[in-house]
């Protein structure tokens, strides 16, 4: 019997894949078989490394996603590189921290643009190619903040809260397509995003004191859920947010 969770033939295209929740992402979907095209403003050396150690071809794409005029071109790089693409993950993305009184408009359009219109869009991309295909996996990065308000962050809450919304709508259109939409909800990780955090003393252990699991996740934590979402594993599983935030929720 085949190995439902087998990504073997499968092309995987990453966004923001060069650190934290990204590479892990990149890295899981390698080892379970899948060769990875990685998107972003960075160079993804590390991740690089570690998807040929483990035999995986890899592509890198040097691409700014606050905008949407690079989203076509990306799938038709992975494409022309692979000749095809099997696997989007919507993970790049970034935040803005001040209090709602007075929040700018700047942050307000720079997080939203990257964090839900460029998402979009490029996966618009991606199903176009993916239906010439018989089909394909979405694998959205969302947050706690698709369920909860936080604070300080008001334009992040609303993009990730969109992105929920946008995991359902694209998963009712596109699920009899033979193209499954789903996302991944992080807990509180220890990547790029959470530095400020990690570093405040009293928000550290107040969000410390409320994980079950007691520790922040770590990138290799969220492997395993994308590589589900992304395998015939999940052929019936849409338009779901997936918590992986050690119990957060729960509590």
């Amino acid at each position: 019997m085949a190995n439902p969770f087998s990504l073997e033939g499968k092309v995987a295209l990453v966004t923001g894949a060069n650190t934290g929740i990204g590479q892990g992402i990149a890295i899981a979907l390698a080892a379970a078989g899948a060769d990875i095209a990685a998107a972003g403003r960075s160079e993804p050396t590390e991740t690089q490394k570690a998807v040929e150690a483990l035999g995986r071809k890899f592509l890198s794409i040097k691409v700014d996603f606050g905008s949407v005029e690079p989203v076509q071109r990306v799938v038709d790089e992975t494409v022309a590189a692979f000749g095809k693409v099997d696997i989007l993950v919507n993970n790049a993305g970034i935040i803005r921290r001040a209090d709602s009184i007075e929040f700018s408009e700047a942050d307000w359009d720079a997080v939203m643009d990257t964090n839900l219109k460029v998402v979009f869009f490029l996966t618009q991309a991606f199903a176009k190619q993916a239906l010439k295909q018989g089909g394909g996996k979405v694998i959205n990065i969302a947050s706690l903040l698709s369920f909860q308000g936080g604070i300080r962050v008001p334009s992040y809450t609303a993009a990730k809260s969109g992105l929920a919304g946008l995991t359902k709508i694209l998963a009712n259109e596109w699920a009899t397509k033979g193209i499954n939409v789903n996302a991944i909800a992080p807990g509180y990780f220890d990547t790029n995003n959470t530095e400020a955090l990690r570093a405040d003393q009293d928000r550290n252990a107040a969000i410390l004191a409320r994980i079950p699991a007691g520790r922040w996740g770590r990138p290799e934590d969220i492997g395993g859920a994308a590589v589900f979402l992304a395998s015939s594993a999940a052929d019936y599983v849409q338009g779901i947010t997936l918590p992986v935030d050690g119990g957060w929720l729960a509590r």
